[in-house]
């Protein structure tokens, strides 16, 4: 039987995960709902059998919604994942899991006590890029890693396509440390462990309400430094590169999903035989998905984990103070 899927937020997440899960074919469009009412007219027009709920209450209790999705604005996960957790629903999250630590942190707990799955949507949790990776760092085939990068920039912030979403200029919620930094230090940390921060500045505007312009940071994943620097201004195409280097090979990851290796003077492309590797991506996050709900393995990325990075996350944007 299809999964059934309760969509919180029709926006541009809410509505690429419908559009995946419709090619996909194992999942049930059951119930939507959006605070825009318009959002919600539009998703039904073009997914016809989602029926619109009038409340979030509604979209939960609906008989055939098996998982609630989330994909509302972050300050937002804890009400409606705690919600969902009283109504016994399994609960599949847009990152970040929050922007209060403490909440995240009640929130991990409330679901570590009830025994209810959850998972929050870090697509490197299933890329064949990231799972290429793994399999390389587990088998020791870089030998000793002597760093990692991280490298973004983005001009301008937030980007084109995501002009609905104000939210994500501004700093109480949004920024670019949330919303694409926390990729991977969730990567790094998947690669290698617990991050912890060494150092950070941040630089912001001087308005209280815009989000960060410049970042500067260093972590330790155990003996493994790691850097991360961010920005956003400036004429260019944006920047999105995490490398791990390593004494006897080393992995260059570009956009998100081209994947280049080398073991001396020149990158070569890896994986080159994936037509479209971010689609591959979204179909190995939805398999994981439907294995995730059977109790079978799988490879997405607990509340638990979430909660890692955003620590990570939350303590970079405060300057490390």
């Amino acid at each position: 039987m299809a999964l059934g899927i309760g969509f919180i937020g029709l926006g541009i997440m809410g509505n690429r995960m419908l559009t995946n899960m419709s090619a996909h074919g194992g999942f049930d469009l059951a119930c939507g709902w959006d605070p825009d009412q318009k959002a919600g007219v539009e998703a039904n027009q073009q997914f016809p059998s989602l029926k619109i709920a009038k409340t979030v209450a509604e979209l939960i209790a609906h008989p055939k919604v098996d998982v609630v999705y989330i994909a509302s604005p972050p300050a937002s996960h804890k009400e409606y994942a705690l919600a969902a957790a009283a109504a016994g629903k399994a609960v599949f999250c847009e990152k970040p899991l929050g922007v209060d630590i403490e909440q995240s942190r009640d929130l991990v707990a409330a679901f570590d006590e009830s025994g209810l799955l959850n998972a929050v949507n870090f697509p490197l949790a299933n890329s064949p890029a990231a799972d290429l990776m793994k399999a390389e760092v587990d088998a020791g085939n870089l030998g000793a890693i002597t760093s990692v990068e991280i490298r973004l920039h983005f001009a301008p912030w937030p980007r084109g396509w995501q002009h609905s979403a104000s939210w994500l200029a501004q700093r109480a919620e949004g920024g670019f440390v949330r919303e694409v930094g926390s990729h991977f230090i969730y990567l790094t940390e998947r690669l290698f462990g617990a991050s912890e921060l060494i150092n950070a500045c941040t630089l912001y505007p001087d308005d209280d309400v815009t989000c960060e312009t410049n970042v500067q940071a260093h972590l330790s994943c155990g003996n493994i430094p790691v850097s991360f620097t961010a920005s956003a201004g400036g004429v260019g195409p944006d920047t999105v590169e995490f490398i791990v280097w390593g004494d006897k090979k080393s992995y260059r990851l570009t956009m998100w999903d081209q994947l280049f290796s080398t073991t001396g003077e020149t990158w070569h492309q890896e994986l080159d035989d994936i037509a479209d590797a971010r689609q591959e991506g979204y179909m190995r996050t939805l398999d994981n998905m439907l294995a995730w709900k059977e109790g079978n393995n799988c490879s997405m990325a607990s509340f638990a984990n979430a909660l890692s990075v955003q620590e990570s996350v939350e303590e970079i944007l405060s300057g490390g103070a």
